[in-house]
């Protein structure tokens, strides 16, 4: 039977979307397939519906999600009453249900709907749908006191037309007010109660946004400019040195526009950092001088600049009256709502309150989300050397967003500071911290640190204090040092420049023969280990057992069943020759050192995933057919085999992920995706917790290693 789950609230708002967002989040860690209802709709595509289209990759058709329009609905209401209005919408919840595992139901929003007692249609479909219910209150500008008597009231008006009431949730809550009103009403409801405060970016509009809702021209900037939240208006109309103070982070400067002096001065703040803005809008209808623009373009490149034809005053009136939206064209605002949802919910109790059974598949989408769960349940410190690289930063922000970790920027903090800038991302965050290597006073300590280390290769004080300064040494060290539990770098740099500091700083742990890689290949239904695919050429028979060891390992280690597959062109006994005899003899030491692994080779790759070929050729073997770890003989196939399933098959390679390290570090491809860096940091974040490798402080006389590998 399908489990549904209806969101709903008591007034317009509240800001319902976070929530929905947040429940979606949790019912795709469990389930594979969610569908999505929405049986009330304005105008369609609707834009929530969009987002959780895009961010969960759903293959709903449209023509499923929605029941009809407000104005439909409320002319059959009042034409043949609420049992035909209800009978029609239950109708198109059940197209839904008979598809999916698990249906989202989006509540109606209580804006403009015209139908008589709205409240009452949200509670009869969902008992009707047998949805449980999660109910939202808004709670802006509220008093504790008023927040309180609101969520209990809405709780005893659902539970009183017989809804299964499993949460409430308390939504834009003054932050002064917040912590007040939880603890009031965890003493007065037998329901959990979650209290989710205001936040700022989640409510301001973003410059796209005002674009569309005044029909501004845009005279400069790029889709990141446009993308930026407007956290501010600051009117535009003294004199330069007056004004300049006025300017706040993340601020829309609004001016006449012929106030060049304004524009420019604006944008040369936002240039040096103090502070960066979001963008100017000119009134009046006046548009600055070519050369005026142009040297506004050289300041603050990707800065919009917008115009509109009304008056400064009707303008700003306007502007204070939007509110920030989710949608499918703004994913960072989608991170910010998760995080707040996150940080503010006890997720682990809400799911449990959904009661919905976990799929016996895992997805790309739900070992994804497993990662981002594991890495914030015990945050760490991880260092990324490439601080002014934007695909980090966005990552970064994601990150912090989400809360996945801490986070050590390396590069000169004002550069880091203007990039993001530009880029409309806000480091103010406590756990962000940015450190220049060139300037830092660990440089000195550091210094000494691998002098000695290298010692024995010659390396003077002199020379380690040059190399040091390199982001991908000072990082390596700060790991090292235990200032920093796990470092993740290659955006911008190759595997050797990321990873031989590794080798030459916090060498392989003990019992590990050499430092080698895995990836995580998300299939459709089943994530795939493979290794090695990014760091040894050509691994002998002793190496390729210890590559196959510690993948099964890591493999457990993310909830993958090992049950490893040597490969190679032959299977058992059918082929003979050098190659296949260096699987069979690394085969039979993997059995020696692990006897408790299921371990099968040589084998071929056909007979170890596929269980039609296995029952044909090794019919009587536990891992034939079923393999999850699949060990390459040498990087020329890893490699090669890795990228064709990745882009044949439509796989999410997450990796490389090192194995064999004291202490986590881990390699990027240089053509990294944001979600790619944000995955690759969770990971890591996930082996500093403990079980691979070194704690800080522990020391061992681990191996050094030099060996290239594939970018």
């Amino acid at each position: 039977m399908t489990r549904s789950v209806y969101v709903t609230g008591v007034a317009r708002g509240d800001g319902r979307q976070v929530v929905e967002l947040g429940v979606m989040e949790l019912l795709t860690r469990q389930v594979d397939r969610v569908g999505v209802y929405r049986p009330l709709v304005h105008d369609t595509p609707d834009r929530m519906v969009e987002l959780l289209r895009s961010r969960y990759r759903l293959v709903q058709d449209p023509a499923t999600v929605y029941g009809m329009g407000y104005e439909e609905a409320a002319a059959l209401q009042a034409e043949q009453g609420q049992e035909a209005l209800t009978a029609r919408l239950v109708e198109g919840y059940l197209r839904v249900a008979r598809d999916y595992e698990t249906v989202l139901i989006l509540g109606s929003d209580f804006a403009g709907t015209n139908l008589p007692a709205e409240l009452g249609v949200n509670a009869r479909l969902a008992n009707e749908c047998g949805a449980s219910v999660v109910a939202v209150i808004g709670g802006r500008d509220q008093s504790a006191e008023s927040v309180v008597a609101e969520v209990r009231n809405a709780h005893h008006a659902y539970t009183n037309l017989g809804c299964d009431v499993i949460a409430m949730v308390a939504n834009r809550v003054g932050q002064g007010v917040a912590a007040e009103a939880a603890g009031a009403l965890r003493a007065t409801l037998d329901v959990p109660v979650y209290v989710l405060p205001e936040e700022p970016t989640l409510s301001a509009p973003t410059v796209s946004q005002i674009v569309d809702t005044l029909g501004a021209r845009v005279l400069l900037g790029d889709e990141a400019g446009l993308a930026r939240d407007a956290l501010d208006f600051v009117i535009g109309g003294a004199m330069l040195p007056t004004f300049l103070p006025a300017l706040t982070p993340g601020c829309v400067v609004v001016t006449p526009g012929d106030r060049a002096d304004l524009i420019v001065g604006a944008m040369a703040a936002h240039s040096a950092g103090a502070p960066p803005i979001a963008g100017v809008l000119l009134t009046l209808d006046e548009k600055p001088p070519p050369h005026v623009l142009a040297l506004a373009a050289r300041l603050a490149p990707g800065t919009p600049v917008l115009a509109v034809p009304t008056l400064t005053f009707p303008t700003a009136t306007e502007l204070f009256t939007l509110d920030g939206k989710l949608g499918a064209g703004t994913p960072r605002k989608a991170e910010t709502a998760l995080g707040v949802f996150e940080t503010h919910v006890d997720t682990a109790e809400l799911t449990g309150r959904l009661s919905v059974a976990r799929s016996e598949r895992v997805t790309p989408m739900m070992f994804e989300h497993a990662l981002i769960e594991r890495a914030r349940a015990d945050r760490r410190r991880i260092v990324l050397p490439e601080g002014t690289e934007e695909r980090i930063l966005r990552a970064a922000e994601v990150l912090l967003r989400r809360g996945v970790c801490d986070l050590t920027l390396l590069g000169e903090p004002d550069a880091i500071r203007k990039k993001a800038g530009d880029l409309g991302i806000s480091l103010d965050h406590e756990s962000v911290q940015m450190i220049d290597p060139q300037t830092s006073p660990l440089r000195e300590r550091f210094a000494e640190r691998y002098a000695r280390l290298r010692a024995h290769r010659g390396v003077s004080y002199e020379l380690a204090y040059d190399v040091v300064a390199d982001v991908s040494y000072f990082g390596t060290l700060m790991v090292e040092q235990g200032l920093a539990d796990g470092m993740v770098s290659g955006a911008v740099h190759s595997t050797a420049a990321t990873i031989r500091p590794a080798f030459e700083i916090i060498k392989t742990r003990p019992g590990a023969a050499i430092v080698s890689s895995v990836f995580f290949m998300c299939l459709a239904d089943k994530v795939l280990v493979y290794g090695d695919c990014a760091v040894n050429p050509d691994p002998d028979a002793e190496q390729l057992a210890d590559i196959a060891v510690q993948a099964a390992g890591t493999a457990a280690r993310f909830g993958v069943e090992p049950r490893v597959a040597m490969l190679s062109y032959s299977t058992g006994t059918s082929g003979t020759g050098a190659d296949v005899d260096k699987v069979r003899a690394a085969t039979g030491l993997v059995r020696e050192r692990r006897p408790d692994l299921m371990v099968e080779g040589p084998i071929q790759y056909d007979a170890a995933v596929s269980p039609s070929v296995a029952a044909t050729k090794l019919p009587d073997s536990e891992v034939a057919g079923r393999a999850t770890v699949l060990v390459f003989p040498d990087l020329n196939t890893g490699n090669n085999t890795y990228k064709a399933v990745q882009r044949s098959a439509g796989a999410v390679a997450v990796g490389p992920v090192l194995q064999g390290l004291r202490k986590p570090v881990n390699d990027l491809s240089r053509g990294a995706l944001v979600q790619d860096i944000v995955n690759t940091v969770a990971i890591t974040a996930i082996q500093a917790q403990g079980g691979d490798g070194d704690r800080p402080d522990a020391g061992g006389d681990g191996q050094e290693r030099t060996e290239g590998g594939a970018a």
